[in-house]
């Protein structure tokens, strides 16, 4: 009998790490609405890589912010006939790049398509997450946020400069 790891929990966005592409942080709608995921893309450019197919192409990985670009190659696995959530279809350049989301690490097929008008850089489609995670849609980054650290939190000071020491209800000597 095979043994099933439970599905972590993340929220409705999340960020991302795309190594591969060289994208540190990225913020990404899941969309279980969507099939495939999509990755904002512009100046697309046919190259050879190894001697198959590739792209190349830039992006702007932080939302509402179109003078920071990242220029990415990958391969080219494919080009797909994909219909928008306006019904319009397009046929899409198909990469296979690795994504970190938390401590997971994994290959995600995505289409490259101009995303300017949309609010988010990238969609993490049904396929990405399939057997990885279940959403909860009320909820929003409960991995964290990719490639940064986590802040401690600092000690307010007291009047008077000293701590009071107190106890928990529930502990030894607690009234």
């Amino acid at each position: 009998m095979k043994k099933t790891r439970p599905l972590r929990t993340i929220g409705w966005r999340e960020w991302l790490v795309l190594p591969d592409l060289g994208i540190k942080r990225i913020k990404a709608k899941v969309d279980t609405g969507a099939r495939s995921s999509a990755l904002h893309a512009f100046d697309l450019e046919e190259i050879t890589i190894d001697g198959g197919p590739g792209v190349r192409f830039k992006v702007h990985p932080i939302q509402r912010d179109s003078d920071t670009s990242v220029t990415a190659e990958a391969q080219l696995i494919d080009q797909r006939w994909v219909r928008s959530s306006t019904g319009r279809a397009t046929l899409r350049p198909v990469i296979r790049t690795l994504a970190v989301l938390g401590d997971e690490l994994w290959p995600i097929e995505v289409t490259l398509v101009r995303r300017d008008v949309m609010g988010f850089r990238m969609l993490l489609g049904r396929q990405a997450i399939r057997g990885r995670f279940v959403v909860d849609p009320g909820r929003s980054f409960l991995l964290g946020r990719a490639g940064k650290k986590k802040k401690k939190k600092k000690k307010r000071p007291v009047a008077g400069g000293k701590r009071k020491k107190t106890r928990r209800l529930g502990e030894e000597g607690a009234r």
